[in-house]
């Protein structure tokens, strides 16, 4: 019962991970979808970001940060694995520990929600390089690129304005 609660858990925590494919850039007050797909983020701001060399290098670095690799693949793979052979695991001894049903069942899940708190983890950190690199793009060229890492627009900020 713990394992199909941890299980729908995870599910829907990467539900809510999709709605980063909705992210939107004002640019000369039009909204310029930012994540035209999920497998290459960003992607949406190229035709601006490519004008400035600094920031399409940016782009690019956050872009390959980004992708999927073969670590985390193998650690899900192995935890699915061990879940599988849990579930497929008759208790036979007493001397079993590292091949008993509960080790092979909790390590599984365990290895699979570690690889994945360790990706969201590495995504959430690599946001930087996007905000950094619209930022050099602001510095050297127009239209302005106007950007809430917030996703919706919302959150706490304050500025100072001045007239001439």
């Amino acid at each position: 019962m713990r394992t199909i609660a941890f299980l729908s858990t995870l599910i829907s925590l990467s539900c809510l991970a999709a709605e980063t494919c909705s992210r939107v850039a004002t640019i000369n007050y039009q909204e310029v979808l930012i994540d035209v797909s999920s497998s290459n983020r960003g992607e949406g701001l190229r035709y601006y970001l490519q004008k400035d060399q600094i920031a399409k290098e940016l782009l690019d670095e956050y872009q390959s940060n980004n992708r999927p690799t073969w670590k985390n693949a193998a650690a899900s793979t192995l935890g699915t694995a061990m879940i599988l052979g849990g579930l497929l695991r008759t208790t036979s001894g007493e001397n079993e520990t590292f091949t008993s049903k509960n080790f092979l069942l909790f390590g599984g899940i365990s290895l699979i929600g570690v690889s994945y708190l360790i990706s969201k983890t590495n995504q959430y950190n690599n946001e930087y390089l996007l905000l950094k690199s619209i930022e050099e793009y602001n510095k050297r060229n127009s239209p302005k690129i106007l950007f809430s890492p917030t996703g919706d627009g919302l959150g706490f900020g304050f500025g100072f304005g001045q007239e001439f």
